[in-house]
């Protein structure tokens, strides 16, 4: 049975029986070893990757768990493949290069540092094959997990690099350290975005202050939508147009920004708007007055209760109600105000276990601002939306019943500004 030897000099022996010179047919035995060697290592990477994928299929068909599909996606299969086929590499390589030692030596260093970056996105592989199968869980579903894969990924590049470095250098790792110190300034001024992003990635999970689904407002860069990735560097949102924003990490704890999450997860979603009322148009209210509006439904009680109430005040007072001023009164203002709470109360669509109110704001030179705070029962926009709508449709076309007036701009203002814009 022929040796190793003998099998690897077969072309060495037909060159030399054809009267090639020693060197030469050394040299041309060498190529065409490495040729073969190629071709093998060829179909042989193929069929092992081929083997692992059935492998892996024929499990994933008898589990119910989708990591092996996720195993498949991330081509963690193909790249289990490569680290066989380069351990096959490094095993036949000194047949190949047998009357060449020092080129074996170099082509050996290449090897490994291919086998250095096999591994780095082998882990990256498995790495987001985790993140994947994470993110069909409920739990995980709205966690920054991609922002941790990169974070291990940073670490798992520099040791591949300090590796890689003392393969080219024959020095030992802490020579590659002590450089990175006499560079870090320069190091610092590359990655300073990385390294604030990193620090950033790291408080925005820690204290919770995003999370992926979240509805988040960044005016100053137009954000308005859903967070729909959290990475080291970057914060993608998914704005209510379709539109993507993509805000750098650091911005969210260096910056200003609203999250919604607060009122989804609360009872109702707030609604906190404001008429505008003529002041001239606020006065006392006379016993006609009083009277027409007792036709009310929602204010019929109130009314007689608090006419009641003023009554018994001005005869105990001896109040001269020959002047409406005098003694006590109710106005038209008071009286929508508490038309306004009784509507908002029999509203189907208004929370009543939270804080609903409708307050007086401070005059302006436009009028009084009447504002109803409340909470919607519905948090979804478009519901939120109609709801309002309807509520402020039903309070303009109500405020001429109270003989009040609501504020508009004379129509001379209204095209002196047009000429000035």
């Amino acid at each position: 049975m022929p040796t190793p030897e003998q099998i690897i000099h077969y072309f060495y022996r037909l060159f030399r029986s054809a009267g090639v010179e020693v060197e030469t047919a050394k040299f041309l035995n060498a190529f065409i070893c490495i040729i073969i060697l190629l071709i093998v290592v060829y179909i042989l990477d193929r069929i092992v990757k081929q083997l692992f994928v059935n492998l892996i299929t024929k499990i994933s068909t008898r589990t119910r768990n989708q990591f092996d599909n996720f195993l498949v996606k991330n081509n963690a299969a193909g790249l289990t493949a490569h680290l066989f086929i380069l351990l096959f590499i490094v095993y036949a390589l000194p047949f190949v290069l047998w009357d060449f030692p020092q080129t074996y030596i170099y082509i050996e260093k290449a090897v490994d540092i291919f086998g250095a970056f096999v591994v780095v996105l082998l882990v990256q592989s498995v790495l987001r094959t985790f993140s994947d199968y994470l993110k069909t869980m409920p739990t995980f579903r709205d966690k920054p997990i991609h922002s941790y894969v990169q974070v291990f990924m940073i670490f798992a590049w520099l040791a591949a690099i300090v590796y890689i470095f003392t393969i080219l250098t024959n020095k030992s790792p802490w020579t590659f350290f002590s450089a990175l110190g006499a560079l870090s300034a320069v190091i610092l001024l590359i990655f300073r975005d990385t390294i604030l992003g990193f620090v950033a990635s790291i408080q925005v999970t820690v204290n919770d202050m995003v999370r992926i689904g979240d509805w988040i407002t960044m005016e100053k860069y137009g954000a308005d939508g859903d967070v729909i990735e959290i990475s080291l560097a970057t914060v993608k949102v998914q704005n209510f147009d379709n539109t993507i924003t993509t805000i750098p990490t650091y911005y969210l704890i260096s910056d200003s920004f609203r999250n919604w999450r607060g009122m989804q997860k609360a009872g109702g979603r707030r609604i906190k708007r404001s008429i505008l009322l003529k002041v001239s148009s606020i006065h006392y209210l006379s016993e006609e007055d009083i009277k027409e509006l007792k036709n009310i439904d929602l204010i019929k009680g109130y009314l007689e209760t608090m006419d009641s109430e003023v009554n018994n005040y001005n005869k105990e007072h001896n109040s001269n109600k020959t002047l409406l001023l005098n003694g006590k009164n109710m106005t038209n203002l008071g009286v929508f105000r508490i038309y306004i709470e009784e509507y908002l109360k029999q509203n189907p669509h208004i929370n009543n276990d939270m804080l609903m109110m409708s307050r007086q704001l401070e005059a302006t030179p436009q009028g009084v601002p009447l504002e109803i705070y409340a909470f919607s029962k519905s948090k979804e926009w478009l519901e939120y939306e109609k709801v309002v709508s309807d509520i402020f449709d039903h309070l303009f076309a109500a405020v001429p019943y109270f003989n009040l007036h609501l504020f508009e701009a004379p129509s001379n203002v209204l095209a002196i500004t047009r000429e000035k814009r």
